[in-house]
Formats: structure tokens, C-alpha cells, sequence
């Protein structure tokens, strides 16, 4: 990616401390948290799987009350 592009964490970086988005930017400086960063990016992947696991999990409640209901109204009319 060319370096006019700006990412969004780059933004991030920038509002957090803009000489260290500066060093980073310009100089090439690399941060010296590293294991830090590598523990929140791996923490931030943890979270977005069980948000979307319980995204599938609300989709799947909706169907079977669905389900249920449309098997409740069925027997009401049926029976």
C-alpha cells in the first residue's frame, strides 16, 4: 500500500500520541510493546468469533421460535 494511504488504526495511533504515529509514520520506528499489541490483536479475534457465534446463535433462536409457532398455529388449525 502506498504511504499516502492512511489506515484507520493509524488514526488511532495519531489521536493516542502524534509523535509516536510520527516515529512510526516517518521514521520507521517500531513500538516497543510488541507482545502487548500481539495480545490485544489476539484478545480483539477471541471477541469477534463470540460475537459472531452469538450472532448465529440469535438467527438460530429466531428460527426455532419460529418453528414452534408455526407448529403451534398448525396444530390449532389442524386439530
Amino acid at each position: 500500500m502506498s504511504d499516502n494511504w492512511i489506515r484507520a488504526s493509524e488514526i488511532g495511533d495519531y489521536l493516542y500520541c502524534r509523535r509516536s504515529w510520527w516515529l512510526k509514520r516517518s521514521r520507521g520506528i517500531a513500538s516497543e510493546n510488541v507482545r502487548e499489541l500481539a495480545r490485544g490483536t489476539q484478545h480483539h479475534r477471541q471477541h469477534g468469533s463470540l460475537v459472531q457465534q452469538s450472532v448465529w446463535l440469535r438467527r438460530a433462536a429466531y428460527v426455532l421460535i419460529f418453528v414452534v409457532v408455526a407448529m403451534m398455529a398448525y396444530s390449532f388449525v389442524g386439530g
